[in-house]
């Protein structure tokens, strides 16, 4: 059973303290799980179908162990002490929300834009992105800060929240578990369009409800903050299909509807160009306060978030 006293003691953690780089952090252990099993499997797996196989061992082996030591962890602390179990719970539900690393993080592309040269832009911003920036003008930049801030929004803070409430602190590290898999191995390059097949789907598969309540939360953050709610209601559905994920265009279109500008479009990544649909509607163009007027949206739909679904649990356990 989910303390709701955990879950909000560690959502404020998240938001004052966000994830200092030096602390101890259960997504860079699975990080280091899955560079270890990728090497072992690939040492065995030559071919294309082997590859396929050992992806979803891959996957099966990751995600399994991520549910398995957490939920052996804190049944372990619960037989020694309850509150121990409770502090392992709060410590454990902050790690995983990503909120304020993610608005620290576009902070940091947003004072470059104010205050620094135009490479300082494209450093800061190579750190959160997967496309290549080293051709990207300001508004480019702007567009691509705002764009992850709004799709990170689901997978960042949505998302873990909702499987939070649906199966307790072992799912949340399972879905952490499955997003940590489709950021390093689920790409539909030749070198991970085999072994990251199943990490790719599976998370497309775990994201489907959260990227479409996002699309309700994030207008109704909209409308609390005196943007345009309708319009992001509206383009939130209009164009909710125009990404190659299933998912991320439910986000990104709300975003853009609500601040009246186009995302998306095309870019470059790993070198090669791809042609992406634009976003929205340009009813004028981005500037740089866009990012934080983003990151406001994702903090105060994070919130709408967290009291939904606790409402929500509430009223099914009451």
């Amino acid at each position: 059973m989910i303390s709701f006293s955990a879950c909000l003691v560690a959502y404020l953690l998240d938001l004052r303290l966000g994830d200092p780089p030096t602390w101890p952090h259960p997504v860079r252990w699975i990080g280091n799980f899955i560079t270890f099993l990728q090497g072992r499997i690939r040492a065995f797996c030559h071919t294309t179908t082997s590859l396929y196989i050992g992806g979803a061992c891959l996957w099966l082996i990751v995600v399994g162990v991520s549910w398995g030591a957490t939920y052996a962890l804190l049944a372990f602390l619960t037989q020694i002490n309850p509150w121990l179990s409770w502090a392992a719970q709060v410590w454990i539900i902050y790690t995983l929300l990503a909120g304020r690393c993610l608005s620290d993080a576009a902070m940091a592309v947003y004072v470059a834009l104010q205050n620094g040269s135009l490479e300082e832009c494209r450093r800061q911003l190579s750190y959160i992105v997967g496309r290549d920036t080293s051709e990207l003008d300001r508004p480019q930049v702007t567009r691509a800060v705002v764009e992850t801030v709004a799709e990170n929004s689901v997978d960042g803070v949505i998302a873990p929240l909702f499987f939070l409430f649906i199966g307790g602190v072992p799912l949340m590290m399972a879905y952490k578990a499955v997003n940590t898999l489709d950021s390093m191995v689920g790409y539909r390059t030749e070198k991970y369009r085999a072994i990251g097949c199943v990490s790719a789907r599976m998370d497309d598969l775990a994201n489907l409800i959260p990227a479409r309540l996002s699309w309700l939360l994030l207008s109704l953050a909209a409308r609390l903050l005196c943007l345009n709610g309708k319009q992001a209601f509206k383009i939130g559905w209009r164009d909710r299909y125009l990404h190659k994920s299933p998912n991320c265009a439910w986000s990104e279109a709300t975003v853009a509807g609500a601040l009246g500008i186009r995302l998306g479009g095309p870019n470059k990544y790993f070198g090669e160009l791809v042609d992406k649909p634009w976003i929205g509607d340009e009813e004028r163009e981005i500037d740089i306060q866009d990012i934080r007027l983003s990151i406001r949206l994702m903090m105060t739909a994070s919130a709408l978030a967290l009291a939904l679904f606790a409402l929500v649990r509430w009223l099914i356990v009451m």
